[in-house]
Formats: structure tokens, sequence, C-alpha cells
């Protein structure tokens, strides 16, 4: 199947396709205030390769504007070329067999999930600094512990990128379950709601 990934979770922006004679990715700096680079590159790979039969995006955690536009270009796609549209957590898709996350998830909080087999198996959960630590004092020594973003307070943290050419792996792979459409990226915190106030002396009427 004809699959594009699209990753914009991180500081470090990719996309891949992959079909039966092609696997190939590309990776850049993620500016999250400019997605210039992002839209040329995208462009450049609908028109190298045709349109998809497969999009699958990662789904985070990690940057709310990056992966909401990743979301929106991919339902733009799946619009006009009736592919298949997948979410996958960005988060399954780095590197190794059995690891475990780290970020930050701002006010004093980080998260922290569990992967084992490109899958979540645990997560992803917050904790304060001081919970955290002794989170991680639990695991097994040959567990690593990965960051996509500098966390100087937990120095045994490796920095490792979700990559979208795993998210398109993944994506052919019948055996998993997938995000359906309508896509989100994954909160870590319920959405902030603000409920506007009836103005004062204003009459109700039925």
């Amino acid at each position: 199947m004809k699959t594009l990934a699209i990753e914009l979770s991180t500081a470090r922006g990719s996309l891949a396709w992959l079909d039966a004679d092609i696997d190939r990715g590309c990776e850049w700096a993620n500016d999250r205030k400019n997605s210039a680079t992002f839209f040329e590159t995208l462009d450049k790979v609908v028109k190298k390769f045709g349109a998809p039969e497969i999009i699958v995006v990662g789904l985070g955690p990690g940057s709310y504007a990056g992966t909401r536009i990743a979301i929106s270009a991919a339902i733009g796609l799946q619009v006009s070329s009736g592919a298949r549209l997948i979410g996958v957590p960005s988060i399954c898709a780095m590197e190794g067999n059995d690891y475990c996350v780290i970020g930050d998830a701002r006010r004093t909080l980080f998260f922290f999930a569990h992967i084992c087999s490109n899958e979540l198996i645990e997560g992803p959960s917050l904790f304060g600094e001081d919970e955290l630590k002794s989170k991680l004092d639990t695991l097994g020594s040959d567990v690593p512990i990965f960051c996509s973003e500098s966390l100087p307070q937990f120095p045994n943290a490796v920095a490792r990128y979700p990559s979208a050419q795993l998210l398109a792996r993944l994506a052919q792979d019948s055996n998993r379950s997938f995000k359906l459409p309508p896509l989100e990226p994954i909160y870590l915190r319920e959405p902030h709601i603000t409920t506007p106030k009836t103005a004062v002396g204003s009459i109700v009427t039925q």
C-alpha cells in the first residue's frame, strides 16, 4: 500500500513514503512558528510519488500546534485522495523494542509512557518531578529512557525522536490497532474550557 506518514510532534519534523518499491524519509528542524518547510516538503513528496492510499499521522504527546498542523494537512490530503486516514501515538514510533518516554507537560509536571514492540502499554501519565524520579528508579537497568527535549532534571534520559518512516511501517501492520477519524492530538490534560458568564440583569425566556 502506498503510505504517507507525517510526524510533527517534536522539534524534529519528518515525512516518509513507503510502498512496494520505495522506503524513503526526510527530517528537518521543526519550527513550530513557521510551517513553510513542512508544507514545501509535503508538496514535493506528493508531486513525486502521487496520491497515497494510507495516511498515518503521529498524535503526540508533544507539540499541540505541530500535531494539529499534521492532522489538518492529512485531512486535506485524505479528502482529495480518498486515502485511509489513521493515527498512531508518536512515542510509539521510536527505534527500540522496550523503552520509556518522558517529557515536559508544563506546570511543574512531566509525562511518562512505557512502550513495548511499538505498542503503548502504560501511560502517558503525569507525575511531579520527584514522583517521576521514583518511578524511573523502579525500571530495570536495561530499559532505556527517551526524551525529545532537554530535561536536565533527568540525566539518564537519552535524546530520541519519533520517526515518520517507522510510522509508515507500523501503518502497514494489519495486526495493529489504530486511532481512526476524527483524529485529535493526545491530551495530557483535559482541555480547558471557559464557560461564558450570563450578563447581569439578562432575562432568560422560555
